[in-house]
C-alpha cells in the first residue's frame, strides 16, 4: 500500500512544443499544491527522426526531464500533450513506452492519474487525445480521474477544458475557465492521493 510521507509529490509530466501544454502544467501545479501536496513539474526530451540527432541530458531552460524514478515515486500522475491528429504527441509516447519496467514491478497500481492536451483548433481532437493517453494509464493499473461537473467552469467555458481533463484552444493565454480547470483538476487528483495514501 502507497502510503504519504514527507516526500509525497503529484507528478506533472509533459511534453510541449509552443509552450501551451507547459501553461496548462503550471496552472495544474498550483491546483496540486493549493491542496497541499508538492507538484513536480517534468517533460520528456523531442524525438527525431535523425538516427544520429540527440538531446542534451539537461534541457537549456525549463523544467527538468523525467526519470522512471520520478515516475516510480509519485504518489499520483497527470500527463499532458499537444494533440497531433487526435493522439498524444510521440515525444510523450516513446516515452511512456519505455516503463515497461514499471508495469512488471507494479509500481503505479492504485495511484490517481489524469491528462491534459492543447489543441490548435476548437475542435482539434481534444477529447480523443485525452482518451487515449487514459489507455497507457489503466495498463499500468492507475486510477484515471477527469474533472467532474461539480467544477462551474466546465459549463461556461467557451475555449477548452473537459470532463476527461484540461484542455486548451491555442492562444497566447488561457482563459480564466481553462486556468480554472486546470487548478479544480490538480487540486481533485492531489485530494484523492491523499485518500488512497491515508493509514487505514
Amino acid at each position: 500500500m502507497n502510503t504519504l510521507s514527507e516526500n509525497t509529490y503529484i507528478l506533472v509530466l509533459y511534453y510541449s512544443l509552443h509552450g501551451h501544454v507547459k501553461m496548462l502544467a503550471e496552472q495544474i501545479a498550483l491546483g496540486i499544491e493549493s491542496a497541499g501536496l508538492e507538484a513536480r513539474l517534468r517533460t520528456v526530451p523531442a524525438i527525431s527522426a535523425v538516427c544520429e540527432a540527440t538531446e542534451d541530458d539537461i534541457p537549456a531552460n525549463g523544467d527538468i526531464y523525467c526519470t522512471e524514478e520520478d515516475l516510480a515515486h509519485c504518489s499520483g500522475l497527470l500527463i499532458g500533450s499537444p494533440t497531433r491528429f487526435g493522439n498524444m504527441a510521440a515525444p510523450l509516447k516513446y516515452f511512456i513506452d519505455g516503463t515497461a519496467g514499471l508495469w512488471l514491478s507494479g509500481a503505479l497500481v492504485d495511484k490517481p492519474a489524469g491528462a491534459f492536451t492543447s489543441s490548435s483548433s476548437l475542435h482539434g481532437g481534444q477529447e480523443s487525445t485525452l482518451l487515449t493517453m487514459m489507455l497507457p494509464l489503466l495498463h499500468q493499473g492507475m486510477l484515471f480521474t477527469g474533472v467532474p461537473y461539480s467544477e462551474p467552469a466546465l459549463t461556461s467555458t467557451t475555449t477548452g477544458g473537459t470532463p476527461y481533463g484540461s484542455s486548451h484552444v491555442e492562444g497566447d493565454t488561457l482563459s480564466p475557465e481553462e486556468m480554472q480547470i486546470c487548478r479544480s483538476q490538480g487540486a481533485r487528483l492531489a485530494m484523492l492521493a491523499k485518500k488512497l495514501c491515508a493509514p487505514k
